[in-house]
């Protein structure tokens, strides 16, 4: 992380100082900057000349004494506060009196960590995400004393370094690694409850909502005692808060030794002879015969679907209790209840679609039945109408709009909790973590009205406070 850092600083002009005791590990981040900078000239992003420029702005030292010239000094060293504060001290006796110091921290407290500073106002949080030269998040984190005027430099200057900046309120996980704690804890619990095989959970938050990855093949890459750890460093942070759950499941493969790819196995398998993961599609019987109820008359569904009477765009405006009737089951998009509340209220079958972002540009719709007999209509429904489809368990909220609803409820906790702003969080959430879209982004489109009624729906049925829509999310224009 340090040598992306100072890449990324002598990338934008600076002069920099890599200081660190071990000889090793200043070779691994000259190796590092090295091959950094040849990959930016093979992409065209730097010149011949740059190039050599570049690393000759770099010094690299074991001597500390060569920090005292700094204008600002940022911190990358383990997650310890002991070994920070030790180093912190033979700082402040060598550099000079307006230097700022930064530290990189994930998870420690800034205001903690700037107590044991003589001048605390001139430190702050500069949270870079890994790899720094790539990603372009940097979260401006202000302790309890930090100088507001140092905080804002600190933001023009990661801007001018070409970073998505935001300022964060010193809390815990800052504003990524709180927000997208429901990302996880969402995709696990769907996992506990068997909503669908693994492969097909990570699948539909891909190919429905556009993450590069579902949670718990992240879960595999990141390994599952960090991702566990981290989960459990927040939710005891917050004193319990429930939001922040952690994951019993993902402690079990911890417990068990299966941590993910490094350990060759994890929710799934990485020997050299294990099967690709894949998801289950449904079955859809090209002999079933299935017409539509419009306007009090039965009609064959092609002739309805090709006259543009019945289609998707239609299903999807529709709430439950007008939904598209095909051969007796209604189908409409969930609202957070399961498909057998409604059954019961239609007095028919009920068939439930997830959330998806954009109905033409995907060929995969995943739904919910109440019983067999109307999922038995889904599929050949659904093929009829270009779509493949996968059947998920019938529980509140669904898979993917369970998960979104609560990471939009998640993030308006932040605004209520004045960790950042609406806009802030969303631009974190896209540049620190490669959402397709930010969450507070998603709830405007989702509609504030429709998504509060989703969520409370799915805390009714669930019985659990954790889904309740909070008072930000109850007033979001």
């Amino acid at each position: 992380m340090g040598a992306g850092i100072a890449q990324v600083a002598a990338q934008a002009g600076h002069s920099v100082v890599v200081f660190d005791r071990d000889d090793d590990a200043l070779n691994r981040g000259r190796a590092s900057i090295e091959k950094g900078v040849a990959a930016l000239l093979k992409r065209g992003k730097i010149d011949a000349a740059e190039a050599a420029a570049m690393p000759a702005r770099i010094v690299w030292t074991t001597s500390s004494y060569e920090l005292k010239p700094a204008a600002l000094v940022i911190e990358a060293i383990i997650e310890d506060p002991g070994v920070k504060a030790d180093l912190f001290a033979t700082l402040e006796g060598i550099l000079s009196e307006g230097t700022v110091i930064a530290t990189n921290t994930s998870s420690l407290s800034v205001t903690m960590l700037a107590a044991t500073l003589k001048k605390p106002a001139q430190f702050l949080g500069l949270h870079f995400f890994n790899p720094a030269p790539i990603m372009k998040l940097v979260e401006i984190v202000s302790g309890a004393v930090t100088d507001k005027d140092i905080a804002n430099a600190a933001y023009d200057l990661m801007t001018s370094w070409g970073k998505k900046a935001v300022h964060a309120k010193d809390v815990p996980g800052f504003i990524v690694n709180r927000v997208a704690r429901p990302y996880y804890a969402e995709g696990w619990r769907a996992y506990e409850e068997q909503a669908a095989s693994a492969a097909t959970i990570d699948f539909l938050y891909r190919e429905l909502a556009g993450f590069r990855m579902g949670p718990l093949e992240l879960g595999d890459l990141i390994g599952h005692d960090i991702n566990s750890a981290a989960a459990k460093s927040v939710y005891h942070a917050y004193y319990g808060r429930t939001r922040f759950t952690p994951s019993l499941a993902q402690d079990m493969l911890v417990q068990s030794g299966r941590l993910g790819r490094k350990s060759g196995a994890g929710v799934y398998s990485y020997a050299d002879n294990a099967p690709s993961p894949a998801p289950i599609f449904a079955d859809a019987d090209d002999e079933t015969v299935l017409s539509a109820e419009l306007d009090g008359e039965t009609i064959d569904l092609m002739t309805l679907i090709k006259s543009g009477d019945l289609s998707l765009e239609r299903l999807a405006a529709s709430p439950v209790n007008d939904g598209v009737v095909v051969n007796g089951v209604c189908f409409a998009f969930s609202d957070g209840k399961t498909a057998r509340e409604h059954a019961r209220s239609l007095g028919m079958p009920v068939v439930l679609f997830d959330w998806l972002a954009d109905l033409s540009k995907t060929d995969v719709m995943a739904f919910a039945a109440s019983c067999d007999s109307a999922a038995a209509i889904a599929a050949p429904f659904l093929k009829l109408l270009g779509k493949r489809s996968v059947r998920i368990k019938d529980r509140p909220g669904l898979i993917v709009l369970r998960t979104l609803a609560q990471l939009a409820n998640c993030a308006t906790d932040a605004v209520r909790d004045c960790v950042a702003d609406g806009a802030s969080i969303d631009v974190a959430m896209r540049a620190g973590v490669n959402y397709p879209f930010g969450p507070i982004e998603w709830a405007k489109q989702f509609g504030p009205d429709k998504l509060v009624d989703t969520l409370t729906n799915i805390a009714d049925t669930t019985g659990e406070a954790i889904y309740w829509p909070n008072e930000v999310m109850k007033n979001l224009d």
